[in-house]
């Protein structure tokens, strides 16, 4: 009897241990937050980032946005702030010659992401780029063109993620992040440029029908001549920075 009230014991048997809490889900989460906004033009070139502001959006403590944010500034996405770590970050300008080397390389990158593309493409691909595509056009006229730039994202994302070339669009990612800020910052005056000639449109369209060349030629006119009309913004203001 002894031995058995002994084994019922609260000291015999250790409560089960406490389940840690996985730090690491609310950095990725404050991480991928931050490059998605990046990503969709959300801030203009100067913002300044407050760690404060940014835990509170997303309902998470400093801890996991202040290392999302020092990852960010180690891979020159973001500029560190006044005042250390505390200080949050800023979103960097970006003068015309620098503009145009990200644009080189973007060019480069996306007509290859893009040729490969065709191949993979289904016709449910296609409906899905010609609805973004009567998005894009919606929004262009809405006060203000909240949304346009996420839609326009995804557009061009939804065709490189058919190339399957993961290395290529981990670099394409990487340079939209320093471009995004600027689109977000030109986006008022491109407005009537965008009006004028729709290369994403032309670029479903060479999807549709299976043509490669056209489908890469499309992608590269509209990121080069984007390119061209913003980088003369930038040297008209700003001493020919965004």
């Amino acid at each position: 009897m002894s031995q058995l009230k002994a084994a019922a014991s609260p000291a015999a048997a250790k409560p089960a241990a406490l389940q840690p809490i996985d730090r690491e889900t609310l950095w990725d989460r404050a991480y991928a937050a931050l490059r998605e906004a990046l990503l969709s033009g959300r801030y203009e070139p100067g913002h300044r980032i407050l760690l404060r502001e940014v835990a509170g959006e997303l309902g998470i403590s400093l801890t996991p946005v202040r290392d999302a944010v020092n990852h960010l500034i180690a891979e020159r996405i973001l500029r560190r702030g006044t005042g250390g770590q505390g200080g949050g970050a800023v979103v960097p300008e970006v003068d015309a010659d620098q503009l145009r080397q990200l644009l080189m390389m973007r060019a480069e990158l996306e007509s290859r992401a893009a040729l490969e593309a065709v191949a993979h493409a289904t016709p449910e691909d296609v409906d899905t780029l010609r609805r973004l595509v009567a998005d894009m056009k919606r929004l262009i006229d809405v006060d203000g063109h909240q949304g346009y730039l996420e839609v326009h994202r995804q557009f061009h994302f939804h065709i490189y993620g058919l190339s399957r070339l993961d290395i290529i669009e981990d670099a394409i990612e990487t340079l939209w992040l320093r471009c995004g800020p600027v689109l977000n910052f030109v986006l008022a005056e491109y407005v009537p440029h965008l009006k004028r000639m729709d290369y994403h449109a032309v670029a479903v369209e060479a999807l549709a029908r299976g043509d490669a060349e056209a489908t890469a030629h499309a992608i590269r006119c509209d990121i080069l001549e984007a390119g061209r009309y913003i980088q003369t913004l930038l040297q008209r203001g700003r001493g020919g920075r965004a």
